[in-house]
């Protein structure tokens, strides 16, 4: 029997799927990967095979947005289908209380065996998985640490492979092949320092990466926020960040090979004391050649993965999922990183392959959210979604069939203030066609027509011919702080622990 779903705000009552015949689910997450560096989405810099395969079995979302552009708490939301200001991470200076509800311990209970295996990034221990091994922290590129339950086991190699290796390994010799199964396989790369593989260290060398038609923004356009960042490719980038010194967590043998990657690029600099627009050039090439070959070892991974499925079987009732933890600047708007509400960092990648149930190539706008994830995931399940949940199962949009009440608007909030990069805290509400920004502790506003200036290169908030659509989106950006109910507070840790 179809076990029915109804979800509060969400759209139409929905059917799950039947326990029976439950898929497996594989959620593949890197950090902070581009829309921008996957060919699926229009790459002018890069090919991405293997993540392009599923877009070409699946569906591609080219409207998916996050709550909170930040790596920690970006992941504290997919676990709990709640905002930072509930599930009480708000910054990466928190700790996840892992005794709250979690989609991970909705699935065990459920009959799912669950895992986690790569970067966790919150701190405390993992709860609701029966298997996990998860990187300390960040996690370097080289030869990391695994924490698990039984304590810390070194590893020799490049990351990116060997959590690659541990996934394969458990779907191949420590899963429960009765049960049905939630792997969560979470890369750190191409999160910084960007320190590439060994085989693709001379990876476009000879190459000039396109420049985005932005990378030398002077801001003049927009508000306090945006001219006092420290985030630019200009300015912000260390010498650890360019390669310019020995790079640590290496051993002997890999420390050669990456000294020798640069040594000659490296000389050449030096002799030519670039300054002003061309020093920002040539950071900027450094920099995103080191962020692509990054890239490239991650969709190197993502082809093992896929091939597993396929050889083993596996492929035909396994979701595959393929995100990242928010979007990244390459260079728009002359920045690395992310935390902003505009465009770059707001907007995550988002390819979805279910096979019998997804259209293949199929491409969607809707508005969706990394809040979203887990309720799809039960859904998926055949479970039932609590109704705390804030976000909306897209199980009806990966087939076809997004509901008529679809969300029309997305809400968003960040946090983390001064350190690091000295992004201004705010809040605001995007449509389809305008963003409305509310830069809050130093009450400034940003509007930006985003069919007109797709790049949000000028604010239009006190411009008269908007005035109408400013009191609009005022408007509705009320009605989301009350319907996510945020009203300031955070959430402390002992509010969140479960009573008995």
């Amino acid at each position: 029997m179809l076990l029915l779903l109804a979800i509060l705000g969400c759209g139409e009552i929905v059917a799950a799927q039947e326990k029976a015949a439950r898929p497996n689910i594989l959620f593949i997450m890197s950090d902070d990967h581009a829309y921008q560096a996957i060919s699926a989405y229009g790459s002018k810099v890069n090919q991405t095979p293997n993540i392009d395969r599923l877009a070409k079995e699946g569906m591609r979302f080219d409207r998916c947005f996050v709550t909170n552009s930040i790596c920690g708490p970006a992941r504290a939301v997919i676990l709990t289908g709640k905002y930072s200001h509930l599930n009480g991470f708000t910054t990466n200076n928190n700790r996840f209380n892992g005794a709250q509800q979690t989609v991970a311990k909705l699935l065990q209970a459920g009959g799912y065996q669950t895992a986690m295996i790569g970067k966790w990034h919150l701190v405390t221990d993992p709860t609701g998985f029966d298997h996990w091994s998860v990187l300390q922290g960040q996690g370097p590129y080289y030869n990391p640490g695994m924490k698990t339950p039984a304590g810390v086991v070194k590893h020799t190699g490049y990351t990116t492979d060997i959590i690659t290796d541990q996934a394969l390994e458990w779907l191949e010799k420590n899963r429960d092949t009765k049960k049905p199964f939630l792997l969560m396989y979470q890369h750190k790369a191409p999160h910084r320092n960007w320190q590439p593989p060994p085989r693709y260290l001379d990876k476009y060398k000879d190459v000039k990466i396109p420049e985005p038609a932005n990378l030398l923004d002077d801001y003049k356009g927009r508000g306090t926020p945006a001219r006092e960042n420290q985030m630019s490719i200009a300015k912000h980038l260390s010498p650890n960040d360019l390669k310019l010194v020995p790079q640590q967590g290496t051993n002997p043998e890999q420390r050669a090979a990456l000294t020798k990657a640069y040594e000659e690029e490296n000389k050449r600099f030096a002799e030519a004391k670039l300054q002003g627009d061309d020093l920002t050039r040539w950071n900027y090439q450094r920099y995103v050649k080191d962020y692509l070959r990054c890239v490239d070892a991650v969709d190197d991974n993502v082809g093992r993965v896929l091939k597993y499925l396929d050889d083993s079987g596996l492929a035909k009732n396994t979701i595959v999922i393929y995100t990242s933890d928010q979007g990244w600047y390459l260079g728009e708007h002359g920045w690395y990183d992310k935390r902003w509400m505009y465009e770059e960092s707001f907007r995550t990648p988002l390819i979805v392959r279910w096979p019998g149930k997804i259209k293949p190539g199929s491409v969607n706008k809707d508005l969706v959210m990394n809040l979203d994830f887990p309720e799809t995931f039960l859904e998926i399940a055949g479970l039932p979604i609590p109704a705390d949940m804030q976000g909306c199962s897209i199980v009806p949009v990966l087939q076809g069939q997004t509901p008529d009440n679809w969300r029309k608007s997305v809400y968003y909030h960040y946090y983390e203030f001064p350190q690091p990069h000295h992004v201004h805290p705010h809040y605001g509400v995007r449509t389809e066609k305008h963003k409305l920004i509310h830069f809050y502790t130093i009450n400034e506003w940003e509007l930006y027509d985003l069919e007109k200036d797709p790049s949000e290169m000028q604010s239009r908030y006190m411009d008269p011919a908007y005035e109408q659509i400013v009191a609009d989106l005022k408007r509705q950006l009320e009605e989301l702080r009350k319907q996510y109910k945020d009203d300031g507070k955070v959430a402390e840790f002992d509010e969140l622990t479960p009573k008995p």
